[in-house]
């Protein structure tokens, strides 16, 4: 499929120079965009082309999401636990544990759905996913992946695994990761935090990681809950132990949150090349603190955790958070927002390439060009403003509507799939 977009306002990601004119887009041609002097006219037009008209609009690379958990997508609204949290443990033992434990493969796909629907309608279109399901391990990475292809997102997945559940869910963890990273699918070796992963988990992780040449995708130091267990069953900090296990001398792991490490964790997770995913909401929510991301190098990217799939709403929470705990300023802001794609693209994965674009009915009420644009976009870009989307060349969004799949039925189905759950959680 060729998609012509006419008179568009391209905005180059990196550079953020301004192009105006014509473009193509194509899911061939390794989806390089093309700037063209002149459109084909609309009766020459095949059938598997079509022209958008872009005047007045805003043409950028689409968005990525650094960190996510669809597996929590059917939480809004639910019971209230049995017992209001008082801290992060009590958080994750009577309201995420408790959660994903009742989940099943129907449960699962709904989550994906829906997840990626809301994506899309944000202007995201790939996907870092860190999922949980204890009870449901077999076939839910798959299960994920067609879910978010079926609607239009790229996706890197992996599956939680812990032994907090058990010998039987730690085992069918590593069996449903060795699976699907076997059948080529691109993903991670997923762990939860430290605290609930045993030498045994932690050792054969590493080692599935080294053999499918990836990463693992780990919770680190989210609360001082982490470090307390750590000292006390390992005589070590998280992050030295997870250097003791190798998971710092592969790049393409991901440590989300690292909040609560002292000055030779923030070295040696800086000095070692790997990645680190800052989700500012899920902390403010959980109530674990924020930290000072700088220190820990260039490798932060921007996650949600779960809260929700918008990311110039993570990038906003970044900057309004960051000002007074890192004197972060907009740049910056904007590189983390950004510095997903790096990742993506320097690990050579894929799903991310140039033919994944946003198009923003932004009504700004002041003139946007090359040296005020970090202004609009800390201070005037919202999802709101996402009227199309494309995603690996094909139009996914046209005009706020999804055309891959029924948005009626995604959200029926989610619906109904969330009353199941909740009746359980009940």
């Amino acid at each position: 499929m060729t998609i012509y977009l006419k008179d568009a306002c391209y905005i180059d990601w990196k550079s953020l120079e301004f192009t105006k004119g014509h473009m193509a887009v194509t899911s061939e041609d390794d989806g390089k965009l093309k700037f063209l002097d002149t459109l084909p006219s609309k009766e020459t037009l095949s059938d598997d082309e079509i022209i958008l008209d872009c005047q007045n609009r805003l043409v950028m690379k689409s968005f990525a999401c650094g960190h996510h958990h669809i597996y929590s997508a059917l939480a809004r609204g639910m019971p209230a636990p049995e017992k209001i949290p008082e801290n992060f443990a009590e958080t994750l033992q009577y309201i995420w544990w408790r959660l994903d434990r009742l989940l099943d493969m129907d449960m699962i796909r709904a989550s994906a759905l829906v997840t990626a629907l809301y994506c899309l309608k944000n202007g995201v279109t790939f996907v870092v996913d860190h999922h949980s399901s204890p009870f449901a391990i077999e076939g839910s990475l798959e299960t994920i992946a067609k879910a978010f292809e079926d609607v239009g997102i790229s996706h890197l997945l992996c599956y939680e695994m812990s032994d907090r559940d058990g010998e039987n869910p730690k085992e069918k963890g590593l069996e449903e990761t060795r699976r699907y990273l076997e059948n080529g699918s691109q993903g991670h070796v997923g762990l939860h935090a430290s605290f609930t992963v045993g030498d045994d988990l932690l050792k054969k992780a590493v080692a599935l990681a080294e053999k499918y040449d990836t990463g693992l995708h780990v919770h680190v130091a989210e609360d001082a809950v982490d470090q307390e267990q750590c000292m006390k069953t390992y005589k070590k900090r998280v992050v030295q132990r997870y250097a003791d296990a190798g998971v710092l001398d592969l790049n393409k792991s991901i440590l989300s949150h690292c909040i609560h490490l002292d000055e030779k964790e923030v070295a040696l997770v800086r000095d070692s090349g790997v990645w680190v995913a800052q989700n500012t909401e899920s902390n403010l929510n959980n109530n674990v603190g924020v930290t000072n991301y700088k220190a820990l190098g260039e490798n932060v990217i921007l996650g949600t955790d779960g809260m929700h799939s918008d990311m110039l709403r993570s990038a906003n929470a970044a900057f309004l958070t960051g000002q007074p705990t890192e004197g972060i300023d907009m740049a910056t802001t904007y590189n983390r927002f950004r510095k997903v794609h790096h990742y993506i693209q320097e690990n050579g994965f894929e799903g991310d390439g140039d033919n994944n674009l946003v198009i923003l009915d932004y009504d700004a009420p002041t003139e946007i060009n090359p040296s005020n644009f970090l202004g609009h976009f800390i201070y005037g870009m919202e999802a709101r403003h996402v009227e199309s989307v494309i995603s690996s060349g094909r139009l996914v969004i046209y005009k706020k509507r999804l055309m891959t799949a029924d948005e009626g039925e995604i959200l029926t189905f989610a619906r109904e799939m969330g009353n199941k759950l909740w009746d359980k959680m009940k």
